[in-house]
């Protein structure tokens, strides 16, 4: 959808690599580039966060501490401010370009929504606080991560008489999204190094062990050591979804990683728990943006 939209926004490009269209809006800038021809090792570098979410095509993106990862639609990398990386664009053709869009926020705006998230869904103080962590970050787009990125494009090039309330507003969403993804690594982090330092690491540990069984809500509090109605309380401040839903997350991670792989499709499906291959299907496909089968060629032609 949002490469339908910019098909029509789009001008004669002025350079064939990494071609820049510019949109600005309050402390953010939204850049669209599009690389019309093969080419490697091209640099980029921002003195404020970098989102970049791609929209056609492939990268593959180097960094200086020998970091190298594929980089496709329905996936964002994230940079930190005054971080370099070097990008290649192995698929790029005049006719079929690979584009890219480029949200670059200012550091203090970032720790502006990290305050408000401490004060208003603190974590656990032995986790310390919200915080941006300065580092690469590369995920997946769920749908409303997807939708929310799709919204901005059009927020950004319209010219509404609310467009600057309006993309604030979608920026501290993206944002907030950013640090409950580093949250939530960190927290899954924590609890594989240390299970019992408390209950919710506990319980962390014990989903991620059970991933093909159904969720046992009962057999999580006892592992939290917690009453039903405060483990659900502490769980979402901490990962903003419910247990179910965490657990679906993780197996989708765990499944895109297997098919990676190579493995059979049908075998990672029950594996991790599903009893119906179309089910499954859905699912991924939900929180990919492509089929198991077109995840798994992509990664085994990569």
């Amino acid at each position: 959808m949002i490469n339908g939209f910019l098909q029509q926004k789009r001008a004669a490009p002025q350079v064939l690599v990494e071609n820049k269209i510019s949109f600005a809006g309050p402390e953010v800038e939204l850049s669209i580039y599009d690389t019309f021809e093969q080419a490697s090792r091209v640099a980029l570098k921002s003195d404020q966060l970098l989102f970049c979410g791609m929209v056609t095509g492939k990268k593959v993106m180097h960094s200086v501490d020998d970091y190298e990862a594929a980089f496709y639609p329905h996936e964002s990398f994230i940079m930190a401010p005054n971080q370099a990386v070097e990008i290649d664009f192995p698929e790029a053709k005049i006719h079929q370009p690979t584009t890219c869009l480029a949200i670059e926020i200012s550091t203090d705006r970032v720790q502006t929504i990290a305050n408000q998230l401490q004060m208003r869904t603190p974590i656990n103080k032995s986790y310390g606080d919200w915080q941006y962590q300065q580092s690469l970050v590369h995920t997946h787009h769920n749908e409303q991560t997807q939708a929310l990125l799709e919204r901005m494009v059009h927020i950004f090039t319209e010219n509404e008489v609310d467009r600057n309330c309006l993309i604030d507003l979608a920026i501290s969403e993206l944002v907030i999204r950013l640090l409950r993804f580093q949250t939530r690594d960190f927290l899954l982090c924590h609890s594989e190094k240390d299970p019992e330092f408390n209950g919710l690491n506990s319980a962390l540990q014990y989903i991620k062990s059970h991933l093909n069984e159904a969720l046992n809500i009962d057999a999580l509090c006892r592992q939290a050591c917690m009453s039903r109605s405060k483990f659900f309380y502490q769980f979402k401040i901490h990962f903003g979804c419910t247990p179910m839903a965490f657990q679906q997350q993780i197996r989708m991670k765990q499944a895109a990683k297997l098919i990676a792989q190579g493995q059979q499709i049908t075998q990672v499906c029950f594996s991790l728990g599903y009893h119906s291959a179309s089910h499954f299907s859905r699912l991924f496909k939900q929180c990919y943006g492509i089929s198991p089968t077109d995840y798994k060629l992509r990664h085994l032609n990569s």
